[in-house]
């Protein structure tokens, strides 16, 4: 997350220091927060007076902490809100590195308006900025079917169904608001667990009303292709759906692919990614006591080397929670 709760309730980068460390190699040029949050990387990597930063962030409201860094650094520091499926717009900028924070920060969590938070009792909503849609129009208006495959696909819900059956029934009795959806799966999740029954359906909605999945993927490779040879990618991630993407992404265009030696040996695969490690870099034990929230996330990052990839198996192989995303034209 570009801040998560930690003990003081406030701002706290994760993993800032081991991101510092990838990155401060390629210092003396143009970088890219992709989710400038409350600008924690931003700040950081402007203290080198080599840096530049181009910040984006589809969260309007994060503005103001982007007027304070430009005020600060000027001519070094440009804020835009612009979703990060939209980096094919600074194709002329040749960045040293380009970085994704995939979580969220305390100030969205906490502002109840925007219904990420179990404690919000206002409509539902879970929009973080230029969106199509609502949570609320998601729990009203799709199918029970369509949001049984939502619950189970972007969150993992063993209990999808019931939830998804529970949500029909009550929505033709009364408009659903986020605490009567928090009282929903509670009703049907009465085990209590170490973390909230809530969860897991939050995740999922919040992936689908942000279109989380086909941003990352356009992310990735428009990202990929304004990278200049010997620029960075490196990704912060906090659940398996967004980690598993972003491994493929890295570890499939960085390999040597094995073939079975009974078949006629094929071209050998070309790759377009120096892969520096093989495992993510996680928080220490630590970061983990000061900002707990911290636990989940993983940070992963690799050096371009070659151009031109159509990314073709990429978009293949999460084909399928593409398709549930595009769910959303029955809204």
């Amino acid at each position: 997350m570009n801040a998560t709760i930690n003990l003081e309730k406030k701002h706290f980068p994760v993993l800032l220091n081991e991101l510092v460390n990838i990155i401060s190699p390629l210092y003396g040029g143009t970088f890219i927060d992709c989710t400038f949050g409350e600008g924690g990387y931003s700040k950081k990597i402007l203290e080198n007076s080599k840096n530049k930063i181009i910040a984006l962030d589809r969260d309007y409201e994060v503005k103001n902490f982007a007027d304070k860094l430009k005020i600060e650094f000027n001519h070094r520091f440009d804020f835009y809100n612009l979703k990060f499926s939209d980096l094919n717009k600074f194709k002329t900028k040749k960045p040293k590195c380009i970085i994704f924070d995939l979580g969220y920060s305390f100030n969205q969590i906490k502002n109840l308006e925007k219904g990420l938070s179990f404690q919000s009792k206002s409509k539902l909503n879970m929009q973080m900025g230029l969106n199509e849609f609502s949570c609320h129009e998601v729990i009203h208006n799709m199918k029970k079917e369509n949001l049984n495959k939502i619950f189970k696909f972007f969150g993992d819900e063993k209990y999808s169904k019931k939830i998804s059956n529970k949500i029909d029934r009550e929505r033709k009795k009364k408009i659903l608001k986020t605490d009567d959806l928090v009282r929903i799966i509670k009703s049907i999740k009465k085990n209590k667990t170490k973390i909230n029954q809530s969860t897991k359906v939050f995740q999922a909605l919040r992936i689908f009303v942000n279109k989380e999945i086909s941003e990352l993927i356009s992310g990735l490779i428009n990202a990929f292709n304004i990278l200049p040879i010997g620029g960075a990618i490196a990704v912060v991630t906090f659940h398996s759906i967004e980690d598993k993407i972003v491994k493929y992404f890295f570890k499939h265009y960085s390999e040597d692919k094995n073939y079975s030696r009974y078949l006629p040996s094929p071209a050998k695969a070309t790759k377009y990614f120096d892969l520096q490690l093989k495992k993510p870099i996680v928080p220490s034990k630590n970061e983990i006591f000061l900002n707990p929230q911290s636990r989940s996330a993983k940070l992963r990052y690799a050096i371009k080397i070659k151009h031109n990839c159509d990314f073709l198996d990429f978009k293949k192989k999460f084909e399928y929670l593409l398709n549930i995303e595009n769910l959303c034209r029955e809204i």
